[in-house]
């Protein structure tokens, strides 16, 4: 089932599948041997930080349409919290230039903390910025 960008919410399972529109991408980093970078990808719903991985840094543009899936969506090494396939994931591109997309809000500025009923879960605190602070806003 795909489930909306606005509804993510942290977990430590690989349970997202979701269809998004890379808006942007970062610069390509190391991390250890493997290549990292970030990009902003967007549906109807939401906008949230994704990480591209490996190979996927270079074969993933902006305006492609990416279809997820098993993906994650949690905290990584920097303390930044994105979504990601994962070692479990698996990323597709279906299309490209042609969806509907919001910037905001953006599931990766919301300060999450453990639900005080459930500690398995997560919910909204505070929201950090609307944006991305990393990638500002299209005009």
């Amino acid at each position: 089932m795909m489930i909306p960008l606005k509804d993510l919410v942290p977990a430590a399972q690989n349970k997202v599948n979701t269809q998004f529109i890379v808006l942007e991408k970062g610069m390509t980093t190391m991390e250890g041997q493997n290549k990292v970078c970030q990009s902003l990808v967007a549906d109807e719903t939401a906008a949230v930080h994704f990480q591209l991985w490996g190979d996927e840094c270079d074969v993933v543009e902006p305006s492609d349409i990416i279809r997820l899936t098993n993906g994650i969506f949690s905290y990584s090494r920097n303390n930044n919290l994105v979504l990601r396939a994962g070692k479990r994931g698996k990323i597709e591109k279906v299309g490209e230039f042609k969806m509907v997309f919001v910037e905001t809000p953006n599931m990766s500025e919301i300060h999450w903390v453990p639900d005080t009923i459930n500690s398995n879960k997560y919910v909204k605190e505070s929201v950090l910025s609307p944006y991305s602070r990393i990638f500002p806003p299209i005009r």
